[in-house]
């Protein structure tokens, strides 16, 4: 997108130096990264990095309005209410393509959206290695709003942990050292000092929740929660007998389970702005569109693109038998855009925001982005290929 930084990037490019670095990568936390890290990052210009943040400030308008709690109630899936929900989400993240328009302008997209955390402690080690090994431009930042990475750290920090002790706050996951995403856990351990806890370990008593912390029973007063039922569902049989999270627990949600719900594809329908493809709830839909093939259709509950169908059939309609859970969004056109020594990669940028309690709205820390040469992003589209996967994408100061 910047075509000097990408010629200079490229020109100095080895393979030797990839290695190298991920080998640096890879000596804090050995054998933790469990998926594929991109060989380059982007340079984003000021001009299309504007465009980004102004709808994500468009639409964090829509959901700081009044009555946005209403309108999403119809988010939370039965039997997945959780207790005791603050007022905002601590952690929301806006995933964009970007995408080439009718007339061959590049253009951001917004892809989806959710109230829930990602890779924040992941995101404040990956780009300083990443700087040691490659030449980033000084006036080009992943952290935006004036962060640098002890301030960043000291956000997140604030927000997760308060007041409280670490040892009495925990990251909650569903066996979190097995998950793809565990490098996370230990950046976020290291920073923190805060633990990552299967939910199998939780032990209740009355409304009190407990871990056992280095042999000690220690009483949990904070939750940074990174379950998404979704996967709990399917992880249900192999987990035994487990506390039912949406019980009123004396604990408080960083952020609450809710939010993955009411920030997400659900919102999408009631947003109109042109960087967010026009979607509609399918049981709204009197009738299929003419031009059905330019149309993707979602599941509202479902991550890691699960359930997506990308050419979409009448036929593939009919089958649906819960249409009020499910989206019809408009197409949008990947561009090839960052240029690599075969074929040009596609790219999804996450910009990753931070709402503090008190705080009237979200403020923009950083980002991630991903690569891919397939027909969808993610590992199982980009299976034996090069420069893509997990990268960050560095944005004109």
């Amino acid at each position: 997108m910047v075509p000097s930084l990408r010629e200079s990037f490229n020109a100095s490019f080895t393979k030797e130096k990839y290695q190298a670095f991920l080998e640096d990568l890879n000596s804090r936390f050995p054998g933790a990264i469990d998926f594929r890290i991109s060989e380059t990052p982007e340079f984003i210009p000021k001009w299309f990095g504007d465009k980004i943040i102004d709808t994500c400030e468009y639409i964090i308008d829509i959901i700081t309005k009044p009555g946005f709690n209403e309108a999403s109630e119809r988010a939370i899936p039965s039997g997945e209410m959780v207790a005791n929900q603050n007022d905002h989400s601590h952690f929301i993240a806006f995933d964009f393509g970007i995408c080439e328009n009718k007339n061959g302008e590049l253009e951001p997209q917004l892809i989806e959206m959710q109230g829930f955390p990602t890779l924040y402690g992941f995101e404040a080690y990956y780009p300083e290695v990443l700087r040691r090994h490659f030449s980033i431009p000084e006036n080009y930042s992943h952290f935006f709003s004036g962060y640098n990475k002890q301030s960043y750290i000291e956000a997140i920090r604030e927000v997760i942990l308060g007041k409280t002790a670490p040892e009495h706050v925990i990251l909650l996951e569903i066996k979190p050292h097995e998950q793809k995403t565990r490098i996370d856990f230990y950046c976020t351990q290291e920073y923190l000092g805060i633990k990552p806890v299967c939910i199998t370990e939780l032990i209740p008593e009355g409304l009190d929740l407990y871990y056992m912390n280095d042999g000690r029973k220690t009483k949990i007063e904070r939750i940074y929660n990174r379950i998404i039922f979704d996967d709990l569902h399917a992880n249900r049989d192999k987990l035994g007998e487990i506390v039912d999270i949406t019980k009123p627990w004396n604990v408080k949600w960083i952020p609450h389970p809710n939010w993955f719900y009411r920030i997400s594809k659900f919102t999408l329908p009631f947003i109109d702005h042109p960087y967010v493809p026009e979607t509609f709830f399918l049981n709204e839909i009197k009738q299929a569109p003419a031009d059905l093939q330019n149309f993707v259709l979602k599941p509202l509950f479902s991550f890691a693109g699960q359930g997506v169908v990308i050419d979409v059939t009448p036929d593939d309609i009919e089958k649906v038998d819960d249409p009020r859970n499910w989206i019809l969004q408009r197409k949008v056109k990947y561009a090839d855009v960052i240029k690599t020594p075969d074929v040009g990669a596609k790219v999804e940028i996450r910009m990753m925001y931070i709402w503090k309690d008190g705080d009237p709205r979200p403020i923009l820390a950083t980002n991630l982005s991903r690569l891919s040469k397939g027909k969808m992003i993610g590992v199982r589209y980009n299976k034996d290929k090069e420069w893509v996967g997990a990268s960050v994408a560095f944005f004109e100061q």
